[in-house]
């Protein structure tokens, strides 16, 4: 794994979203902000070393139905815990045409989740904003829904794209564990599709490059788009970066 990643046994995909250079030479500080894929995962030594991290919010993405199947983190009430569905069109990525470009389709499925959760889109970012101590979020692979929140919090916070494409591209080091983890779920079922658990740094550039043609900018879409103002922007940027 890469060394952003925090070992955990169940977990493949944890890690801290600090280190990168930001606005006005300041970098992104350590031990704030992580992403995830699903905590619902924690046990035994992955739950200790969790705990352990001093988080005090957890902002789960996932679908209400997706947590009603798999769990939420352990003991959620230890945590300001918040559950922002930002997806709003489910769809299956083990059934998809293997025929069709899977890096502009993943881009499309993003540009959907911008238009459709926008408000929890905003909603994440103000909690993770103004909440006091450590944050983190995640979906159910720290791969799409949380790696989208991740490019447009590193945007926000001026690190630059090269930076964002790299921070999701780091997923790629847990995809072998995710697509083995996906088999061991689904029994006697065969992924068609080869993009599953895949998350090269073409599709994000796809993405912001989607992004700004339409809004000029990520900051423009939020400020037009999600209901947040200006000063959460500010807060979310005297709040992580040192």
């Amino acid at each position: 794994m890469g060394t952003r990643h925090t070992a955990f046994g169940r977990l493949h995909n944890f890690r801290d979203l600090g280190g990168y250079r930001g606005l006005d030479g300041r970098t992104v500080g350590r031990g704030r902000l992580y992403r995830s894929d699903s905590l619902a995962k924690l046990e035994g030594a992955d739950w200790e070393r969790f705990l352990a991290l001093g988080i005090t919010t957890v902002i789960d993405l996932r679908y209400p139905w997706e947590i009603e199947a798999k769990g939420r983190v352990p003991s959620p009430e230890l945590f300001h815990y918040a559950n922002l569905s930002i997806e709003h069109r489910p769809y299956d990525q083990a059934t998809i045409d293997p025929a069709v470009d899977p890096w502009r389709y993943l881009a499309d499925r993003f540009a959907e989740v911008l238009e459709d959760g926008a408000a929890e889109i905003g909603q994440v970012i103000e909690l993770i904003a103004t909440d006091e101590g450590p944050v983190v979020f995640h979906c159910a692979s720290g791969k799409d829904r949380t790696g989208l929140i991740a490019a447009l919090v590193l945007s926000l916070l001026g690190v630059p794209d090269e930076e964002v494409l790299a921070d999701f591209a780091l997923t790629e080091l847990a995809t072998e564990r995710l697509v083995a983890d996906w088999r061991a779920a689904h029994p006697g079922r065969t992924s068609l599709w080869p993009g599953y658990g895949r998350a090269p740094a073409r599709i994000m550039e796809l993405v912001l490059a989607d992004l700004r043609e339409r809004y000029g900018s990520v900051e423009r879409y939020l400020l037009e788009e999600s209901g947040i103002g200006r000063d959460v922007l500010i807060a979310l940027r005297e709040r992580l970066l040192v």
